[in-house]
């Protein structure tokens, strides 16, 4: 065998050598990985967690996951819901719910509760009015998404009106798929939002009557003048079709 010969030799020698450390390290490496993810406790889940960003309020964050905001704010004991900050790391579960995982641990008993949750009575829906003049072009559930609520064409810079009387517990533009967005509390049960706005004419906490002008209509998807409207009950978008009056 020459000397180019017996190079080549080696170094094929060396690539399995090499091969045969390798892979049964990779594969101890993954099977760590795997076994370090299974018992990561359930609290650090993103699925069961939000971490509260600037401008962020308790109402938007519920919006986003379509939870009822004075659930959160059980979950998370806030009172109110008002005194969140950036930073603060918020439950979307109720402790020790089922889909949850659990961790076990001999020497440490369960946490629980330091006391029952409250439950929060349903409160009835209000009398509700159109919040603008148009017909539906979308209907409820026919688009994903924002597909919770209806689209109704209009005109650029047409008014939009409360639906129902209520507070703003949300006027900006944070929430993805919405445009420049108005939340509407009505009672703890019931709200309401209009998205796809192109001013908005209120102010968070500002009380609010039925019919009041509230913003101007913008552009929604495909560059159309249109209003987002949503109701929701107990953080669960409902059909608007089934509570505006029929015109």
């Amino acid at each position: 065998m020459d000397r180019g010969s017996a190079k080549r030799a080696g170094y094929r020698l060396a690539n399995a050598a090499l091969t045969m450390i390798v892979r049964p390290a990779l594969l101890l490496l993954c099977l760590f990985v795997l076994a370090s993810c299974s018992s990561r406790p359930s609290w650090q889940d993103p699925r069961e967690t939000h971490i509260v960003r600037k401008g962020e309020t308790l109402y938007s964050i519920s919006w986003r996951y379509g939870k009822d905001a004075a659930d959160l704010a059980r979950w998370n004991r806030l009172g109110d819901g008002s005194l969140i900050y950036p930073g603060q790391v918020l439950r979307l579960t109720p402790q020790g719910a089922s889909g949850t995982r659990q961790t076990t641990n001999t020497s440490t008993p369960p946490r629980r509760e330091s006391r029952p949750l409250p439950e929060i009575p349903a409160q009835p829906a209000p009398s509700w009015s159109w919040p603008t003049k148009g017909k539906i072009s979308v209907e409820f559930g026919a688009k994903p998404g924002t597909g919770t609520g209806v689209l109704v064409n209009g005109r650029s810079g047409q008014p939009i009106y409360a639906a129902a009387s209520g507070t703003v517990v949300y006027a900006g533009g944070g929430l993805i798929g919405y445009g420049e967005l108005i939340i509407l509390k009505h009672n703890d049960t019931y709200l309401s939002a209009y998205g796809y706005n192109a001013s908005l004419l209120v102010k968070e906490g500002e009380k609010i009557k039925q019919g009041q002008q509230i913003a101007t209509m913008g552009e929604g998807p495909e560059r159309k003048p249109r209003l987002h409207f949503e109701i929701r009950r107990n953080g669960k978008p409902v059909n608007p079709r089934q509570s505006l009056p029929a015109r």
